[in-house]
């Protein structure tokens, strides 16, 4: 019987046995490619069929992290809303069966755009397609209210920026392995600076194109909702702009929106602002806690591989990684400056 890191492929294959319907072992399991945090497999039956099975990441995690019944009530709350998200299948609590929980989700088909190259083969026009695409479910996203989904409970509504400024502080302080200036500037300046909330939104919390299943211009499942929660929504908006490189802005970037043919950051903005109401005014702001956040969990996902708790046989460079994690924090401090 096939062995996988992560996966207790006989107990795992009895659970789909017993909660999924028309299953046919054996079942083979393969880990997707891409994500430092929770760890997503395929799971395949003799007839073809794909499932996609989330569990958390191997060895020890930050308290209240990586928490899959979370992850699964979000996923199945927005089942049905103007919100692509994949159809849930299960959820297993029971340590026995895996030693860590983990729930299955029905395979959605098509790319994720991890990069430039994946996204060159899409055509322009199906790339500012997309781009609006993005920002219309962003904005969906938003204007949803988070009782009428049965997500009220889903966390405190008030005081969003303030409790994430504690939570990653009190990650980069669990995490930290060497000083960067900016990280502690930039945390003093967003405490300084801090913005007026206004109304509670459901936040996604990871909201880029390398966390959406695509096809045909449009999203077709929204991924990775382990951050999310509720609060301030422009900072899903700040977060997405970080995420948005343009071809040209920096050289030898990576990301989807380098490749060329993607709406402009201030396409986005404008058209969220035209679909919510919302002032944009202050977006900086959120920018800069965009990038200051990131690096705090880049230096859990860094200290994480360090100690090899991501499992084995993970490429990574650790030096580039460490670099990134203060690359971030001085891009943060820059946009308030």
């Amino acid at each position: 019987m096939q062995q996988i890191e992560g996966i207790h492929t006989e107990n795992v294959t009895a659970w789909f046995e017993q909660h999924v319907e028309g299953v046919q072992p054996p079942l083979t399991f393969e880990l997707i490619a891409g994500g430092h945090s929770n760890l997503t497999f395929s799971v395949r039956d003799t007839t073809g069929a794909t499932y996609v099975l989330r569990r958390p990441p191997l060895g020890h995690v930050l308290e209240s992290a990586h928490d899959m019944g979370r992850e699964h009530k979000i996923i199945s709350a927005l089942a049905g809303s103007a919100v692509p998200v994949a159809q849930t299948i299960g959820l297993c609590k029971d340590l026995a069966v895996n030693e860590a929980p983990f729930y299955v989700m029905a395979y959605v088909a098509g790319p994720v755009l991890h990069d430039a190259d994946t996204a060159t083969a899409m055509s322009e026009s199906e790339r500012e397609q997309l781009s609006l695409h993005v920002v219309d479910v962003l904005a969906e996203l938003h204007k949803i209210n988070p009782d009428d989904v049965g997500l009220g409970d889903l966390g405190r509504k008030e005081a969003y920026l303030e409790r994430q400024l504690k939570r990653w502080n009190k990650q980069w302080e669990a995490s930290k392995t060497d000083e960067i200036p900016a990280m502690e500037e930039t945390s003093r300046l967003l405490a300084e600076r801090l913005p007026q909330q206004i109304g509670a939104s459901i936040v996604h919390g990871d909201y880029r194109l390398g966390n959406m299943i695509v096809g045909g211009g449009q999203i077709q499942a929204v991924l990775d909702w382990e951050l999310c929660t509720l609060g301030d929504a422009l900072a899903d908006v700040g977060y997405l702009l970080n995420s948005w490189i343009l071809q040209g802005e920096a050289e030898g970037d990576l990301t989807p929106t380098a490749a060329g043919g993607f709406a402009t950051r201030e396409v986005l903005t404008e058209r969220y602002a035209q679909a919510t109401g919302r002032d944009l005014s202050g977006i900086d702001y959120y920018r800069a806690f965009s990038h200051w956040r990131l690096a705090a969990i880049g230096q859990g996902v860094y200290k994480r591989y360090l100690v090899g708790a991501m499992g084995e046989n993970r490429d990574m460079d650790l030096e580039q990684y460490k670099l990134s994690v203060t690359t971030r924090a001085e891009a943060a401090l820059a946009l308030l400056s």
